[in-house]
């Protein structure tokens, strides 16, 4: 909750008082006092149009960030710390990267994995400081950082351990990332078929999923386009090409290269086969579900 203080207030007409809570408009009147809902001339004013608009801005801005750090992490691309020491600055900006799993990266782009931390400040002098896992905070100064995939981090469960003992929480999902790795038999496949046969009452629902989720639907196949060690490779989710109003299943999880090949499993790297997982199962798991003769009972 935003403390009143804490509200830049714009006058109004009528010498009313109007800001933004939370990217919600409030208002006060005259006498100070903070009322539950705009008077509707004072919604329609030039004031309320522009703290409006300004609203719809830092909606943009926050999802840029979000989604911009989160392509950091799927790519587990080095950060010049130039980068970050210019964007912490931006409330923004640090709230999306604040609490990340991060470690230091040299001038070769190599990560030190032995000196992964929860972020949590940085600072143009003494480097970026993070909570270690013995619960310290320790500074680093090196050229980059890199925010790796929950995948490749080797200390995943005693970081997941730490967060929580700290009540500490991530707006870039990354601790609790769900993370899926091939079986031996997988391995050998160009295909996974856990995720096929979920049924749709219409594809439209399905296609509905897909957006919510922010994978695109193309040619009958939600993507998920992954860039890793300089490869990209797209995981492809069937889930139907018929009319939008007729009833959908899913079908095979399947990878395939620039060249537009199926590549196998075996072959996959680890962030390339954990998210393509991750999508067939988010969108899977909103299939319908029919009830057991013991629940409808």
């Amino acid at each position: 909750m935003v403390a009143q203080s804490e509200i830049a207030w714009v006058p109004g007409e009528r010498d009313y008082k109007i800001g933004l809570c939370s990217g919600k408009l409030v208002c006060q009147n005259p006498k100070g006092k903070t009322l539950a809902s705009l008077p509707k001339w004072l919604k329609e004013s030039d004031a309320a149009e522009s703290l409006k608009a300004l609203a719809e801005w830092l909606d943009e801005h926050r999802s840029e960030c979000v989604h911009t750090v989160e392509r950091w992490m799927l790519r587990s691309l080095p950060v010049p710390c130039e980068v970050l020491q210019e964007v912490w600055a931006d409330a923004i900006w640090r709230e999306s990267l604040e609490n990340l799993v991060v470690a230091p990266v040299d001038a070769n782009g190599e990560p030190n994995f032995e000196k992964t931390g929860l972020l949590r400040d940085v600072d143009s002098k003494r480097g970026f400081g993070v909570i270690d896992l013995d619960g310290e905070t320790q500074w680093h100064k090196s050229t980059g950082v890199m925010v790796p995939h929950p995948i490749l981090i080797a200390d995943l469960a005693d970081l997941r351990e730490l967060a929580g003992d700290l009540a500490i929480s991530q707006t870039v999902d990354q601790l609790y990332r769900s993370v899926n790795q091939p079986t031996p038999t997988q391995a050998s496949l160009k295909s996974i078929s856990d995720y096929a046969d979920g049924v749709f009452e219409q594809l439209n629902y399905a296609l509905s999923h897909c957006r919510r989720l922010g994978y695109p639907v193309r040619g009958g196949y939600a993507t998920c386009r992954v860039w890793e060690n300089e490869t990209m490779t797209e995981a492809r989710y069937f889930v139907g090409d018929e009319y939008p109003e007729s009833e959908t299943y899913t079908g095979q999880l399947v990878f395939v290269d620039e060249g537009e090949k199926a590549v196998k499993i075996g072959d996959l790297g680890a962030v390339t086969f954990s998210e393509g997982v991750r999508m067939a199962a988010a969108i899977y798991a909103k299939r319908k579900v029919e009830d057991s003769p013991e629940e409808s009972a």
